[in-house]
């Protein structure tokens, strides 16, 4: 068999030029990059192997899609695992990842024409309104960015998600990032602050458990309901736009820096939560205690039970979701993990990255 070869961007690409876009190298969990091939990438994480940024596709070439972006017809992908298909004729966005443990996707170094910086995207959408809609939900971003502005955290708060890449339209949510402690407390200030943002409450907590629950199966509304009332979220008081912030790890976090993964099977379990300091930002890690073990790939999943000491997620969903004492219902990879020196443990990773099913966590009591 021949080996793959690399796909070629089309000789003569429309223009790319953004006023969102920067050539910062300074590339951070949750910015975007576009591509030669005019494929926009969600980054992941903060290790990153040399060739590659890890990511997956969150904006992509498609007349089905809905979108317009430099004069083309762009389609938003919100499934990490369906960024293999998306690129399955560019195999050279296949890469291991010794920090997670698998084959995930990614944008070849080489090839990035665009880096779209959260925090910078923040600041030229205040020195730049005329770059929103004027739209009801852009009108409330711009109200909220005039607060972060005026609480003197633009380096600590930031935009992504649609209104990053300017692809937002009258039904977009409003995706923010926090940075660090600071950015978490001032996020917190921030989503307290009810002339700009409502809490779920009431009849619209049923349009919140809609929203998770599709993927989030099987748990009860009241537990889903405090699960997600410990994130920070909510609706614009203008639009009733949905709204978050993900916290994330401060600049130069090198807690995950040192760690490996190694896939060993997929686990089922009952756990309580040791220690949720780890957990408030991502990449979120909980210290667990397995309880009871429920199913498993593996033969004498038992002898792991008691070996299992962590669970990990690099996706937002379970961020500042749980704490001390909680007991979770846990469905994911069993992984085992190494750090600096003879450290290790096994843990249980969260991120469903080429998984048909959705990998859970769900409050038990």
């Amino acid at each position: 068999m021949s080996a793959p070869q690399q796909s070629t961007p089309p000789a003569s690409l429309p223009s790319m030029t953004s006023p969102l876009g920067t050539a910062l190298p300074a590339i951070r969990d949750r910015d975007y990059l576009l591509d030669r091939s005019g494929v926009i990438f969600k980054v992941i994480g903060d290790v990153h192997p040399g060739s590659h940024w890890l990511g997956y596709v969150k904006y992509y070439p498609d007349e089905r899609g809905d979108r317009e972006l430099f004069g083309r017809t762009y389609r938003q992908n919100t499934v990490v695992s369906k960024a293999f298909g998306i690129l399955a004729d560019r195999p050279e966005c296949y890469v291991y990842s010794p920090a997670i443990g698998c084959v995930i996707t990614g944008v070849p170094r080489e090839d990035v024409v665009t880096h779209y910086s959260c925090r910078r995207a923040l600041a030229a959408l205040h020195h730049s309104p005329e770059l929103l809609d004027g739209s009801p939900v852009s009108k409330d971003l711009a109200a909220i960015i005039t607060w972060v502005v005026d609480a003197g955290a633009t380096d600590v708060i930031g935009v992504t998600g649609s209104f990053l890449v300017g692809v937002c339209n009258a039904r977009s949510d409003i995706d923010l990032v926090c940075y660090g402690s600071r950015g978490y407390e001032t996020a917190q200030a921030l989503f307290a602050e009810r002339s700009l943002i409502q809490p779920y409450e009431g009849d619209t907590l049923t349009r919140l458990y809609i929203r998770r629950a599709k993927y989030m199966a099987g748990s009860s509304f009241d537990a889903l309901l405090q699960q997600e009332s410990r994130k920070l979220q909510g609706l614009t008081t203008g639009a009733g736009a949905h709204i978050n912030c993900e916290p994330l790890r401060a600049d130069g976090d090198r807690t995950l820096a040192a760690v490996a993964a190694q896939e060993v099977g997929a686990i089922s379990v009952l756990a309580r939560v040791t220690d949720h300091t780890e957990g408030l930002a991502t990449p979120a890690v909980y210290g667990i205690s397995v309880d009871t073990v429920i199913g498993s790939t593996i033969d004498e999943p038992t002898t792991f039970a008691r070996r299992i000491t962590q669970m990990r997620s690099y996706l937002g969903a379970y961020t500042g979701a749980f704490r001390e004492g909680d007991v979770v219902y846990l469905s994911g990879r069993l992984v085992h993990l190494h750090g600096p020196g003879e450290h290790s443990t096994f843990g249980i990773e969260l991120t469903p990255w080429s998984a048909a099913e959705s990998f859970l966590a769900n409050l038990s009591r």
